[in-house]
């Protein structure tokens, strides 16, 4: 039997259910995976709150899991699918990590890493996002409307 080739909206639907798992612990609903060969080697969730730990980003935990599991502090051939747009500080740890491709639903026009530019990637980082758009997006204006 042929292996299943997932798409990107399948591997966004899984970093949801991470943002999702963040907002039910009042995380701000950030998720992320990391793939390699088509399969989920890692994935994370906001932890800020629960760690007391303002690095304890999804991409950082997701990062950080993907590297033990790969047994590498380089992520080649991977990909990291997150709903928000990362951060200056995880889009660092990104170039520092070399992974291969990110993906991500929403923009971050406020707090993003594209405000600097794509130059804080590592050079050879391909980036595609908008992926899931709507619903990602929708976890953040959800989270905050229930804040207030």
């Amino acid at each position: 039997m042929p292996l299943k080739v997932y798409d990107d909206a399948y591997f966004m639907r899984q970093a949801i259910a991470q943002a999702e798992m963040a907002a039910a612990a009042g995380e701000i609903p950030v998720g992320a995976i990391v793939t390699s060969n088509d399969r989920i080697i890692a994935r994370g969730h906001n932890q800020t709150e629960q760690l007391s730990d303002v690095t304890a980003h999804a991409e950082i935990i997701a990062l950080t899991a993907a590297a033990n599991h790969l047994g590498d502090k380089y992520l080649h051939d991977c990909t990291l699918y997150v709903t928000l747009e990362p951060c200056p500080m995880c889009a660092g740890a990104l170039a520092w990590s070399q992974v291969s491709r990110i993906v991500y639903g929403a923009s971050d026009d406020k707090r993003g890493f594209m405000r600097f530019g794509r130059e804080l990637l590592h050079p050879k980082t391909k980036l595609e996002y908008g992926i899931l758009h709507e619903e990602c997006s929708a976890l953040m204006t959800t989270f905050f409307q229930n804040k207030r």
